[in-house]
């Protein structure tokens, strides 16, 4: 057997070497990135393991050395040497990772001299490359082993030095001059390419940047993973014994399609991989790195995921780290109950409830409920618990719209009808609006709006407390529609945004989230929920369903309505072509694709409207697509 192997299938080994001012997160990179890979990645640690001076020098003080004791020669000196005794060092795991590259030693001395010296930034650049220069080849050796990654704050060095200093505690005079002229000479090396990569951390979180970070490195090794939680959402929940978190976890489960996990698994899980024998006597910081770690490994492997529950939140500290990592990725839940209430919940005494609570207030389990998104009281009945938790879940899936509007006589609708609707609008929008939003759907909507055959149907939202003047101002409207059947809806705003509608309003909504229905007319800054496209099609089924036994109730008639059986079939027909991505509001339109698809006679669809047998041979047509959708049964 041949011993020689592609360079494909053991790729070499390679170096990244994290740049950047202070504080722009380049060793918390790293450790995320490194602990992730395990021993496919190893971090060179910090430069002072790199020359035995370095001890002496700080047992001086650093600082003391750096800005005054010490030859400017001297720190030149130290520190090619720890580049290039690190650059030196073996290393065995396929990625090594680095921080601060080559590139960042010609900045850190050239800011040096420039506040030791009193020098511009050219003149700095030049005097620290007149102090690099007995290293030079060496130096330019190890950069071209290298593949540099910056990470800067923004754009303007001195934006980007504020940001460095506004996270120190304390901050001398020569340390701010230093970090101005370290932010100049990096810029200035970004400037004439010598980091390929390049990442503007701004005020993005943690984990927004290590996916970016990821997604630069991965071509360079097929070891690094490609993204870091991208696209995934984090509800965590917190709240003190029995307050409802596994209830809440298990509805996001079921009715959302999270997937559900402990932090305890979590914890333990990256604790393990890490070789960290107690995860629970480690600092916060390390707490939710190791809960972010488990977190992502369990997401790549499970791709398919966008949202995950967590439980239970213990550790007011560590929940404030996960916090600063994830971002808007994260929303914390702290569901709040009484105490008469939990110690009732609980499947022990009360006294059980009380020492469980004793324990997570010691950890700080209490103190969540401050930094917490959504604070639920979950005191009510689990009705109220599960309409939260549904705002919670679609907040996030269906985006807010503003939507646009349009003129009554846009519609093109009969002049009785445009002048009922233009008169109710005058009315109900005045000073003290009654609605929030009028806009008509339907046929009327699509201009195809047929007298003696179409219906005119609205949706208004509005608050309840408006239902009593509307009542009266229909009342009083009524004669102006001429014998066409109104079908007005009403909602309100709340069970628009928890999503607490029927699959035909939900529809309703997420065609005016498109932008393909447009309202007549809208409360100045009113927005909507926009429902994706994919539960629109999911809960349309179950009018499929409804309609699907309508055309059997209808034909079981010995005269069916001609119209109700219309109607319904052309439905049933609309929803088998939206499983197909096929979107067609016209009835006439809708029921000729479908037959057309199933190579069926689609001159039936010209009849159906006016002649009863064409709309019940039309109804069976559709009726038997539909069932030939499910399996047969065997006999």
């Amino acid at each position: 057997m041949s011993s020689q192997y592609s360079s494909d299938m053991y790729p070499l080994p390679v170096s990244v070497a994290f740049s950047g001012p202070d504080n722009t997160g380049k060793t918390k990179q790293i450790g995320i990135l490194a602990r992730r890979m395990g021993r496919a990645a190893t971090s060179a640690g910090p430069l002072d393991h790199y020359d035995p001076r370095w001890a002496a020098i700080k047992a001086d003080g650093m600082a003391r050395w750096w800005f005054e004791s010490s030859p400017v020669e001297e720190i030149a000196d130290v520190l090619a040497t720890s580049y290039l005794e690190r650059s030196r060092h073996p290393f065995s795991a396929p990625v090594r990772l680095l921080d601060r590259g080559i590139p960042m030693l010609e900045a850190t001395v050239a800011a040096t001299v420039a506040v030791r010296e009193d020098l511009g930034a050219a003149q700095a650049a030049d005097r620290a490359r007149i102090l690099l220069a007995p290293y030079e080849t060496d130096l330019r050796a190890a950069e071209t082993g290298e593949h540099a990654l910056v990470l800067l704050h923004c754009d303007d060095p001195e934006e980007g030095a504020r940001r460095s200093l506004a996270h120190e505690v304390t901050v001398t005079d020569i340390y701010a001059a230093y970090q101005r002229h370290l932010h100049e000479q990096i810029n200035r090396l970004v400037d004439d390419g010598r980091f390929p990569m390049s990442i503007r951390i701004g005020d993005r979180p943690t984990v927004t940047i290590q996916d970016e970070v990821r997604r630069l490195l991965a071509p360079l090794h097929p070891d690094v993973p490609r993204q870091a939680l991208s696209g995934v959402h984090v509800t965590a929940l917190g709240g003190m014994s029995e307050s409802g978190k596994s209830t809440a976890g298990e509805y996001l489960r079921t009715h959302h399609g999270y997937a559900r996990l402990k932090i305890g698994y979590l914890i333990e899980d990256a604790a393990g991989r890490a070789a960290i024998p107690d995860p629970y006597r480690v600092g916060p910081i390390v707490q939710a790195e190791l809960i972010v770690d488990a977190l992502d490994r369990f997401c790549q492997a499970h791709h398919f995921l966008d949202s995950v529950s967590i439980e239970s939140l213990h550790d007011s500290d560590s929940t404030a780290e996960l916090a600063r990592m994830l971002g808007p990725q994260l929303t914390i839940a702290y569901l709040d109950a009484s105490d008469t209430t939990r110690a009732r919940r609980g499947t022990a005494e009360a006294q059980d409830v009380a020492d469980r609570d004793l324990v997570k207030s010691a950890r700080g389990a209490d103190k969540i409920v401050s930094i917490a998104h959504e604070v639920i009281d979950n005191d009510g009945p689990r009705l109220e618990l599960e309409r939260r938790l549904d705002r919670i879940a679609l907040d996030r899936r269906w985006p807010e719209h503003q939507p646009r509007t349009m003129p009554v006589n846009a519609l093109g609708l009969p002049v009785h009808l445009e002048s009922y609707l233009a008169e109710f609008l005058d009315r109900t929008t005045g000073l003290r609006p009654l609605i929030d939003l009028l806009a008509v759907t339907g046929s009327g909507a699509r201009g195809k709006y047929q007298h003696g055959w179409s219906d005119l149907d609205v949706l208004v939202v509005a608050d309840i407390s408006s239902l009593d003047e509307m009542r009266q101002i229909l009342a009083e409207l009524e004669a102006e529609l001429g014998g066409v059947k109104l079908g007005m809806t009403v909602l309100t705003r709340a069970e628009c945004r928890a999503g607490v509608v029927t699959s035909r309003l939900l529809h309703v909504l997420a065609l005016i989230g498109s932008g393909k229905l447009i309202p007549l007319w809208s409360t100045p800054g009113l927005a909507l929920p926009a429902p994706d496209a994919a539960t629109d099609v999911a809960v349309s089924l179950r009018d499929g369903i409804q309609a699907a036994i309508e055309i059997r109730r209808q034909l079981l008639k010995g005269a069916p309505d001609l119209r109700d059986l219309y109607k319904v079939t052309a439905l049933l027909a609309k929803i088998q072509l939206r499983f197909s991505g096929i979107e067609r509001p016209s009835d006439s339109d809708a029921l000729t694709v479908l037959l057309d698809a199933g190579r069926q006679d689609t001159s039936v669809v010209t009849t159906a409207r006016t002649e009863r047998p064409a709309a019940q041979a039309l109804a069976r047509l559709v009726l038997q697509a539909w069932l030939d959708t499910l399996p047969g049964e065997t006999r």
